[in-house]
């Protein structure tokens, strides 16, 4: 058989159609290459959210940082690096890539690199590299990855939009996620269930490793797309690109109120780490409840996100709205058990099961989100649409977070009850949008 043929029997089992070359918003000359760069692109992604796993900079990065002896400050860099640095350049990279045909070497390079830095994030543990040098050194590498996953980040989705049509993008990222959640439950139910003699010191290293192969892997497959030359017109200056950007947000009234939505929906991301620093306090860090933390968020991935992708393809609108209304409503089961059930706060399993149900939430608002902004732009300014909301959801990000942190100084209660209030609110203006998987 194939390696076609292959593709279009995973594609119809996938899809559940047996039409490969129904499409709807993609070029016709790429109809007939659909059902590989869909396989493609579901073992790229899976792949690169392998890696985001094992180097989560909510949970094993912070590990690491305490295992080479670095500045307890720096993690909170983590999680705001990570997500911020990756958004604020994608304005600028959006108007590049429109200067090349073909775009999926883009996250290729990029991949690498972003494996490359993970690599030597271990090097340093490895090296015996200790104290501030070795922090530092760590949040720069953090820095070159974050920069590097903004390239991946919007040529992924302008490559997933000229390849794979709409009703069908959603469970890309579905079914990547739950491929990487299942990979990443096998590591946790292994730190947690392993005897203490076949946990080694390295094994944190080792984890790291294995992310950096992950991206160089999935760099791989992600180069063997069958992308057919596209538009290039629109390359611009930054200054041009600024000015067409704004335009374009003034005109466009659904962009808006989904920019809305989105930047209240950041509380959904933020609220991992106030549950993983509440746990942390109130029940101490071992490598055990490192287990237990990985292990949640890989068996939400799993267990949801080929639901969400679904979900997302149907309507991308309601996926957000009810994954962001549940995780408010998470924070506040968080918040109500602290004051009034304190037995419960004691247990790294409650902890580890808030995490698993905030995991799905979280993979209904990602995977919702960018099905939504990659639909809703149509045919011609996908990356445009994607570059610009990412960019000016980086700089919120920075800012809901300094909210976050500011809250947290009266407490971490009340900063997981702010940022449920977000959510929740979210979720109300997520239902305000247009239904673009059902508009023609």
């Amino acid at each position: 058989m194939s390696d076609k043929s292959v593709s279009e029997t995973v594609y119809q089992l996938a899809t559940g159609e047996d039409d490969a070359r129904l499409c709807r918003d993609i070029p016709d000359s790429q109809c007939n290459d659909q059902p590989v760069n869909f396989v493609l692109q579901t073992v790229a992604q899976a792949l690169s959210k392998t890696g985001d796993a094992l180097a989560d900079a909510k949970v094993v990065l912070p590990w690491l940082i305490g295992a080479v002896g670095g500045p307890a400050f720096l993690i909170g860099f983590l999680v705001p690096i990570r997500e911020s640095l990756a958004l604020l350049p994608q304005i600028l990279v959006g108007s590049l890539l429109r200067r090349y045909p073909v775009r999926k070497y883009f996250w290729s390079i990029a991949s690498v690199l972003e494996g490359l830095c993970i690599f030597g994030m271990a090097l340093i543990g490895l090296s015996g590299m200790s104290g501030t040098g070795a922090g530092w050194g760590i949040v720069a590498l953090l820095t070159l990855f974050s920069l590097s996953r903004g390239v991946a980040s919007i040529a992924a989705k302008d490559t997933l939009g000229k390849t794979v049509s709409k009703t069908r993008r959603g469970r890309v990222s579905g079914y990547a996620a739950t491929a990487s959640g299942a990979i990443a439950s096998l590591v946790g139910f292994y730190l947690v269930f392993a005897p203490e003699a076949a946990r080694p010191d390295w094994l944190l290293y080792a984890l790291l490793v294995s992310a950096a192969v992950a991206w160089c892997l999935g760099a791989s497959f992600y180069a063997r797309l069958r992308e057919h030359p596209g538009a290039t017109e629109g390359g611009q200056g930054l200054g041009d690109v600024i000015q067409s950007q704004w335009a374009t947000l003034r005109s466009d009234r659904q962009l808006q109120l989904f920019l809305a939505a989105r930047t209240l929906m950041i509380s959904t991301s933020l609220l991992g780490p106030l549950f993983v620093a509440m746990a942390q306090s109130n029940t101490g860090q071992s490598l055990t409840g490192l287990g237990w933390l990985v292990l949640a968020n890989g068996l939400a991935a799993a267990a949801s996100s080929s639901f969400w992708g679904r979900l997302s393809d149907t309507s991308s609108r309601n996926t957000m709205a009810i994954a962001a209304g549940a995780a408010g409503l998470l924070g506040v089961v968080c918040v109500s058990a602290s004051a009034m059930v304190p037995i419960l706060t004691g247990s790294m399993l409650f902890y580890a099961g808030l995490l698993f149900l905030l995991g799905i939430c979280h993979a209904g608002v990602r995977i919702g989100r960018k099905t939504h902004i990659v639909d809703l732009a149509g045919k011609d300014k996908k990356a445009e649409y994607v570059a610009l909301s990412n960019s000016i959801i980086g700089v919120l990000l920075l800012a809901v977070g300094a909210v976050s942190g500011l809250t947290m100084m009266a407490g971490i209660s009340v900063g997981i009850a702010v940022l449920s209030v977000l959510a929740l609110l979210g979720a109300g203006t997520a239902l305000t949008l247009r239904d673009v998987q059902n508009a023609e």
